[in-house]
C-alpha cells in the first residue's frame, strides 16, 4: 500500500489583508491556551471560498484557527459560535471530525469571533490531482464509495439519543431552504442570469414532501474530507461544519450531487471535486450507494439535485459579489461568474431531461 505522507495538506503564507494580528493573537493564546509558548507562526490554508482557515504553530504545539472572511454579513453562514457548538455536540457520536478547543467572541483580538480546533493531518483532494499521487480508477472508486458511505453514516445518527435534534428546526426545512437561497441569491446578484430565475420558479412549484430529518453537513465534498495518507479510502475527518443543521437528508445529498462533477460536465464545475476522474461513482451510482448504505428505498433526486445546483450558484454569487465590492483580493474569485452560469445550466438541464446525470 502506498504511503502518501509527503503529500499531507500544508498551509502557505497568509493572503494579503487576511492575516490575523500576530501580537494580539499571541497575547490571547498566552492567556487562554494551556501550554502555549511563543513565538507564534501563522500560516493559511489556501483552499475554500468561505470562512478562513489558519494553522497556528508554536514551541511544542499547533492547532487550527477558523474565522469569517472580511466583509461577510451572512450570519448563518459565518457564525463561529454555532460552528463550534456543532463540533462539540457531534464529536462524541461522530468521531471523524476535529476536536473543538476554544471559542472566542472577543472582537479585540481580530475583529471577529473565532475558534480553535485540533489539527488533523492528512490528504485533501482539491481541484487538481496532487503531483506524485496516482489516482487510479480503482482508488477513485474506493474513495468515492467511502465518501458516500460516510455521509450515510452521518445521516443515520439518532437525533434524540444524541440530543442533536436541538441543533435545528426540521419542520418546514425544505421550503425555508428554497426561499432562503432564492433570497440570498437575489440580494447578492450582480448579473442577469435567466436560468437562475427559471430554476427558482420551478423549485417553488415542485416542493416535495419532507423526509425524516437527520443531522446534515450541507457542504459535503472531497475538499472537506481529510484522507489517511496510508489509505486514501479511509476518512480521518470531515471539515467545514459552518452550514450543518438538522433537516431533510436528501437536501444534503442533493448539494453533494451538485458538487459531484462528471467528465461530461462544464469545465467550470470540475474544480469543485475530482469526481470527474475515471473510477468515481457517477451521480446516479452515488444515489444507489447512498440508499444501500442507509438501508432505504432509492430516492428520486431530481428536485434535490436542482436545489443543490441553485444553492451552489447562490453561494458562488455571494462570494463573487464580495470580490466585486473589493472585500477580497483573492483572484480565484474573478472567474466565479462562469461557475454560477454552469450551475444554473445544469439545474435547467436536469429539469429538461428529468434526470441528474448525462446532460451533454
Amino acid at each position: 500500500m502506498e504511503n502518501y505522507s509527503a503529500f499531507i495538506d500544508k498551509p502557505i503564507e497568509a493572503r494579503e489583508g487576511e492575516m490575523p494580528d500576530p501580537e494580539k493573537l499571541t497575547a490571547y493564546m498566552s492567556e487562554n491556551f494551556r501550554g502555549f509558548r511563543g513565538p507564534l507562526q501563522i500560516t493559511q490554508f489556501p483552499g475554500g471560498y468561505s470562512n478562513l482557515t489558519f494553522q497556528l504553530n508554536w514551541n511544542g504545539g499547533s492547532c487550527i484557527l477558523r474565522k469569517p472572511p472580511h466583509g461577510a454579513n451572512i450570519k448563518s453562514a459565518h457564525d463561529m459560535g454555532r460552528e463550534y457548538k456543532v463540533l462539540s455536540s457531534l464529536k462524541p457520536v461522530y468521531h471523524v471530525i476535529p476536536a473543538p478547543l476554544i471559542y472566542s467572541d472577543d472582537l479585540t483580538v481580530m475583529g471577529t469571533p473565532f475558534y480553535l480546533m485540533e489539527k488533523v493531518s492528512g490528504i485533501i483532494l482539491r481541484n487538481k490531482v496532487p503531483k506524485g499521487i496516482e489516482l487510479s480508477p480503482a482508488l477513485m472508486q474506493s474513495i468515492s464509495t467511502a465518501a458516500i458511505d460516510n455521509l450515510a453514516t452521518l445521516h443515520n445518527i439518532d437525533l434524540d439519543i444524541t440530543g442533536l435534534r436541538a441543533m435545528g428546526k426540521p419542520e418546514g426545512y425544505v421550503e425555508r431552504q428554497v426561499e432562503g437561497w432564492i433570497a440570498r441569491y437575489e440580494n447578492a446578484a450582480t448579473d442577469d442570469i435567466p436560468a437562475m430565475t427559471e430554476t427558482a420558479s420551478w423549485m417553488r412549484a415542485n416542493l416535495p414532501v419532507e423526509n425524516q430529518p437527520a443531522f446534515i453537513h450541507n457542504d459535503y465534498k472531497y475538499d472537506n474530507l481529510v484522507l489517511d495518507p496510508l489509505d486514501l479510502s479511509h476518512i480521518l475527518a470531515v471539515l467545514d461544519w459552518e452550514m450543518a443543521t438538522v433537516g431533510d437528508p436528501l437536501m444534503d445529498l442533493g448539494t453533494t450531487l451538485a458538487y459531484w462533477g462528471e467528465e461530461a460536465d462544464s469545465p467550470a464545475l470540475k474544480p469543485f471535486n475530482l469526481t470527474w476522474l475515471a473510477g468515481n461513482l457517477t451521480r446516479e451510482e452515488v444515489v444507489s450507494r447512498y440508499a444501500v448504505s442507509r438501508n432505504i428505498q432509492e430516492p428520486d433526486m431530481l428536485f434535490y439535485y436542482v436545489f443543490g445546483a441553485y444553492k451552489i450558484g447562490g453561494i458562488v454569487q455571494q462570494i463573487y459579489a464580495r470580490y466585486k465590492k473589493g472585500f477580497t483580493k483573492d483572484e480565484r474569485f474573478a472567474g466565479l461568474i462562469y461557475v454560477l452560469k454552469a450551475c444554473a445550466e445544469n439545474a435547467q438541464k436536469a429539469i429538461q431531461y428529468k434526470r441528474i446525470s448525462h446532460f451533454y
